[in-house]
């Protein structure tokens, strides 16, 4: 599994075959798969007034192909296209850093059959582009790891695939901060540029959301919107734990919500239970924030282990590879699969506007909508779920592909190509609102293209291993070898010749027998089959310190030989 040479050509024909098999699931599902966050993007840049709850620039991208083409398959279809790019990068990459090259070009090609890529690639999700930004972001490290070295043109790529991830999502610069520190301990070189590349990165879009964007007349994200974890968190609490509130907290719950909707919201798994219901009150809620949040601080320093353990089971979609089924909310959620808006969202659910009607299934092909559609049911059924939806398999999976291959290759900077998964990993499980699987979706995707590499690197190992013990095994043990005499002490066979062996001169052009010359072996000390070797002494082969050749008893010599 040595490292190879990377060939760009290699890396058209399989982003054709991965373009291809999206473009038939961008045909079959057109303008794309959506659900209530999908209206919302679009309805308050049309409505207004414009907010950042979501992603601005993934809005304006929405805005701008429904203003100008007066559709939103454009924004799909250029989905499609990213995502057939970064799985081609990343598969190219990591081919470049010694992983195996026909099985890791088939799982690229292979990938966008799966539902959750092929069906994932044409949501119209913030989540789409996200995802796309971090397979991009692996392959970059990949580039790195190959190379050994953090060079100029991979920090640049690394620093906008870093901004991007924090403008497509909220929590973006959390993501970001974690990869960073994960490169920091695995890279040595150009530390201070990576650190300052990713704290400008992380940084951007919160300046973007709280200074620049209002000026622009696009608002702050709602209170509410910012703190509904900690609201959720508060729910459960109140219903484990009723005694921990006083009448004065729950005075100030039942302003925004009747107490029976703060049990009824009390589950850990979600958060949807609680703010997505008629009776409570987002005006209200963002009105008394301040004081809410005062109320779940005060929380978390009397209870510690009911908040963490609260935020563990809510996060569970990053570190839990099966689903809850029993557990309200513990299902994962994987596409809401409806006609249009209406029969999802409702009417009166969020701002009407003017050509709402393109958030309707319309096929481009019904042909391949027939084939798509049942293929895409059958992966939601519950027996696929954990190796199909959930991202906390796949992250673990991530992380012994890379061991193995930094031990293989023997180059730590193999560790770095799920340094971005860690960032996604431990991002969703401090602070995430439900067990969505878009949430994990980088992991999924990069976890698939490392199997190659975890295969790999452990073929090596076993391989290596083997060859170990071979060795070892085939090593004959050292023979002890007779006291060396004093020096000018004449031996038996300087004397005179034994009666039993006859001397060397005795036989005409014969030599004597290995055994007569007291050696252990037919391969003599000065290595020539037949002829005898110098006797032992200082400066010469087998003398003091030095090992024996090739050919004889071991690589140590005798006690006699190191007194």
């Amino acid at each position: 599994m040595a490292t190879a040479k990377p060939r760009p050509w290699v890396a058209i024909p399989t982003f054709l075959i991965i373009q291809a098999v999206l473009a038939c699931w961008w045909a079959a599902f057109y303008p794309g798969l959506f659900s209530r966050d999908s209206v919302l993007y679009l309805s308050h840049t049309v409505v207004g007034p414009w907010v950042s709850d979501h992603s601005v620039l993934y809005d304006a991208l929405l805005s701008l192909s429904f203003t100008k083409t007066g559709d939103l398959g454009a924004v799909t279809f250029a989905q499609t296209t990213a995502m057939a790019a970064a799985l081609t990068y990343l598969a190219q990459s990591l081919r470049a850093l010694g992983a195996p090259r026909l099985p890791t070009t088939l799982v690229a090609m292979l990938m966008p059959l799966a539902p959750p890529v092929g069906a994932f690639s044409v949501t119209l999700w913030k989540d789409v582009p996200f995802t796309i930004c971090a397979i991009a972001v692996a392959g970059v490290c990949a580039r790195i790891a190959a190379r050994r070295a953090v060079t100029v043109p991979t920090l640049v790529g690394l620093g906008l695939l870093f901004t991007a991830l924090g403008l497509f999502r909220a929590n973006g610069f959390l993501v970001v901060g974690v990869a960073v520190l994960a490169l920091l301990v695995i890279v040595t070189t150009m530390r201070v540029r990576l650190l300052l590349a990713g704290t400008f990165a992380a940084a951007l879009p919160l300046v973007l959301t709280n200074v620049v964007f209002p000026q622009f007349g696009i608002m702050a994200p709602a209170k509410t919107y910012v703190y509904h974890t900690a609201f959720g968190d508060i729910a459960v609490a109140y219903r484990d734990h009723p005694e921990l509130f006083t009448e004065q907290d729950k005075a100030l719950m039942a302003t925004v919500a009747p107490l029976t909707r703060w049990w009824d919201g009390g589950t850990c798994y979600t958060i949807n239970p609680l703010i997505w219901r008629r009776d409570f009150s987002w005006p209200q809620a963002d009105a008394h924030a301040s004081e809410l949040l005062d109320l779940w601080k005060r929380l978390l320093i009397s209870e510690p282990r009911m908040i963490v353990d609260t935020r563990l089971c809510r996060g569970a979609i990053a570190w839990r590879p099966v689903q809850d089924e029993f557990a309200v909310g513990g299902m994962t959620y994987r596409f809401s699969l409806r006609p249009n808006a209406d029969t999802y969202v409702g009417p009166n659910k969020v701002p009407d506007f003017p050509g709402r009607w393109v958030f309707s299934l319309r096929p481009q092909s019904w042909e391949l909508n027939q084939v798509a559609d049942p293929w895409l049911t059958g992966a939601l059924a519950p027996q696929y779920d954990w190796v199909l939806w959930r991202g906390a398999l796949w992250a673990y999976a991530s992380y012994l592909a890379v061991a193995l291959g930094a031990l293989a290759l023997r180059n730590r900077y193999v560790l770095g190509v799920a340094a971005v998964v860690a960032g996604q990993q431990l991002t969703v499980l401090a602070n995430i609102s439900a067990q969505d699987f878009r949430y994990m979706a980088s992991p999924i995707f990069v976890g698939v293209l490392l199997v190659p590499l975890l295969l790999g690197g452990a073929g090596r190992l076993v391989v290596v291993s083997v060859r170990g013990v071979g060795r070892a095994l085939r090593r004959k043990p050292a023979e002890p070898r007779p006291p060396l005499t004093q020096p000018g002490t004449p031996t038996p066979t300087q004397d005179a010749p034994s009666a039993e062996v006859p001397s060397a001169r005795g036989h005409a052009g014969r030599s004597p027998e290995p055994e007569a010359l007291g050696e252990p072996g037919a391969l003599g000390e000065s290595g020539a089959l037949g002829q005898p070797s110098e006797p032992s002494g200082p400066g010469r082969p087998g003398g003091p310190g030095e090992s024996s050749g090739s050919g004889g008893a071991g690589a140590v010599g005798s006690e006699g030989d190191r007194e």
